[in-house]
């Protein structure tokens, strides 16, 4: 798969971050203002979510609550929501279809990161220790094949075989995109477009899928399906590449994970070959010793923010992320002017300036 990728030629050029870089904020409020605006639909969607994470196994809704507990952006069935009301949907029926498919991408997602911190060996989520650092690790594991599970049951009640063969396809490229970020971890020769699909892969492919299944429910016309798609697509690489900034220029008690996690692992980031990149020999053994050689000390990773700061990757790799947010924005155009369109522009905005 081919992700199409370009440099934003703007300057941002307001406030200073963790790493020196000058970064402006634009729709820095975009999300909140979004959540506000639908703050209905996604307080029914919060009720789905924890009623179905029930169950007479004590131990599922007690790591489910845990989850609850730590909070979290809850953008993905956010954008579900938006894409279903901007394409006219209204629930005349009785029904919250919207609703119900946005809790599904939700356990999707929180599935995944379950999953994902297994395999990681992360100790923090969202500023709390991470679930499996609290209940170990095959719970974790089971309680996310549980939270799929559910998801699909929620799929098959809707009964649409369009949002299930989004959502299903969404599920198998999610799970693609870890094991193609395993095979180039400590692999300085990854390329960045190799980068950029495992990043579709891992992240953007929920965005789209969450969008497309709210402009089904929507009813929307093709094209504006496809809009949607796009837009969530972009907007996800957006966020995933301003996520891999963060790891090497963010403050932990914002961030809400521990930094330098993705140095420490070993993955091979837009930072980590921006940096590789415009690095000098020096420079290139040391990224080798600490990524490919998995040869690290205590005092490496400030040794690697120094260098990251020196050849300006995280300046590169947010512009990236701004590109992507534009492409993000320019796909909404054939909608008309309403106070849930600028959110959602104001959404992207904030995708590519987001502090955490």
């Amino acid at each position: 798969m081919s992700v199409a990728v370009g440099l934003s030629e703007s300057g941002r050029t307001t406030s200073q971050d963790g790493s020196g870089v000058s970064v402006s904020k634009p729709g820095e409020a975009g999300l909140k203002g979004l959540a506000d605006y639908l703050a209905a639909d996604m307080h029914a969607c919060n009720k789905v979510i924890v009623e179905r994470m029930q169950s007479s196994v004590a131990l599922i809704p007690q790591l489910a609550a845990h989850l609850v507990a730590a909070g979290g952006k809850r953008l993905r069935p956010l954008l579900t929501l938006a894409a279903a009301r901007l394409c006219g949907y209204d629930n005349q029926d009785g029904r919250l279809r919207h609703v119900e498919i946005a809790a599904c991408v939700e356990f999707i997602h929180t599935a995944t990161l379950l999953h994902d911190d297994v395999v990681d060996e992360s100790h923090l989520r969202r500023g709390l220790a991470s679930a499996n650092t609290i209940f170990g690790n095959k719970a974790s594991v089971l309680v996310g094949d549980f939270l799929f599970a559910r998801s699909f049951q929620i799929l098959t009640a809707d009964a649409s075989l369009d949002v299930m063969a989004i959502l299903s396809a969404a599920s198998a490229t999610l799970a693609e995109g870890e094991v193609m970020q395993m095979t180039t971890q400590n692999d300085l020769s990854t390329s960045v477009e190799q980068y950029l699909e495992v990043i579709y892969g891992k992240t953007a492919a929920l965005f789209a899928a969450a969008c497309e299944s709210g402009a089904v429910i929507g009813n929307a016309s093709p094209q504006q399906r496809e809009a949607l798609r796009v837009y969530g697509a972009n907007l996800g690489m957006a966020f995933q590449l301003v996520d891999d900034a963060l790891d090497y220029a963010a403050d932990q008690a914002v961030l809400g994970k521990e930094v330098g996690d993705d140095f420490r692992e070993g993955k091979v980031t837009l930072p980590v070959l921006a940096a590789y990149e415009a690095g000098n020999e020096e420079d290139r053994i040391f990224w080798r010793r600490v990524i490919e050689d998995s040869q690290q000390d205590e005092s490496d990773l400030d040794a690697a923010l120094a260098r990251i700061a020196a050849t300006d990757a995280i300046r590169t790799t947010l512009a990236r992320a701004e590109d992507y947010a534009a492409k993000a924005r320019q796909a909404l155009s054939l909608f008309e002017p309403s106070t849930l369109k600028t959110l959602m522009l104001d959404t992207a905005s904030y995708s590519a300036s987001r502090e955490n």
